[in-house]
């Protein structure tokens, strides 16, 4: 029976920053690192896992499914997946991770997989194993580590963050049912294609009877229209000015200005996460 160490990378900062820190305090662990692609990612997101493979000095394996997105839209009548009906998560996510280690376990090796939920992630619920020989490690509930101390370490490490940030607050498919308003709107801006690719799931989905959109409430066809973004957008930048207002400055810990969207709307908008994409 052998040991083996895998850590999902996700693509966002939470999940980097957790590859680091097990490499930086546990450098004789052999840990192998995945991303589950969904193949609808943002091009960012490819950039930052190159990035921290450079970082790790191994690669990151990518765990594929074996049918992709559309197959299982089809599968489930073109209904769009919903913070009710995460099926993107199950099939796309998770279904991948399990037959990848599936021959692991069935050779009788044991399996820790770190999992980066934060200290300041109550709320939050890891991967729940099937499997007695499968461990889920929660490395940062354990340490401690808070928001400001993955900020820390991504930056200490000059790993930094992904791109996306700029703009968007988690990692995850292009069209992720738990964007904000305002992440809709800046992905019409960055990547127009990817947004009338969600219109058009959507409209399909909608003419199959389906009761979700991807924004509650709000079809993308609607949430486009001139007036409408120029709402979004005022409203976005008076919740950031009250954000940074309450904020105490400090000009050598820049890394702290970030506005985190999710803090700014919390539970206004969807709120929530995925067990495997968020952040």
């Amino acid at each position: 029976m052998a040991e083996k160490h895998v850590l999902g990378i996700s693509g966002g900062r939470d999940s980097a920053a957790l590859a680091v820190f097990i490499r930086q305090t546990r450098p004789e662990l052999d840990v192998d690192y995945f991303f589950t692609d969904t193949g609808k990612e943002l091009p960012e997101v490819y950039e930052f896992l190159g990035r921290l493979e450079g970082f790790l000095g191994k690669p990151i394996a990518r765990l594929n499914p074996r049918r992709g997105f559309d197959f299982w839209l089809r599968e489930y009548n073109h209904y769009l997946p919903s913070a009710q009906t995460r099926w993107c998560t199950r099939q796309l996510k998770l279904a991948p991770f399990e037959q990848w280690i599936r021959p692991m376990l069935a050779s009788g090796d044991k399996v820790t997989t770190y999992v980066a939920i934060r200290a300041d992630e109550e709320y939050r619920e890891g991967y729940s194993s099937k499997h007695e020989r499968l461990i889920v490690s929660l490395p940062f509930r354990e340490a401690g580590i808070d928001k400001r101390g993955v900020l820390d370490i991504l930056d200490s490490s000059g790993v930094g963050l992904p791109k996306y940030y700029d703009w968007r607050s988690r990692s995850g498919c292009t069209f992720c049912f738990f964007q904000q308003k305002i992440e809709w709107v800046r992905l019409r801006e960055r990547h127009p294609e990817a947004y009338e690719e969600a219109k058009g799931y959507e409209k399909s989905a909608l003419e199959h009877g389906s009761p979700f959109t991807w924004s509650q409430g709000e079809p993308l066809s609607d949430l486009e229209k001139p007036e409408r973004i120029q709402q979004i957008i005022g409203d976005y930048e008076k919740r950031k000015l009250r954000d940074l207002k309450k904020r105490p400055v400090n000009p050598l810990r820049p890394i702290e200005n970030i506005v985190d969207i999710d803090d700014l709307y919390g539970e206004d908008e969807g709120g929530g996460a995925c067990v495997v994409c968020h952040k």
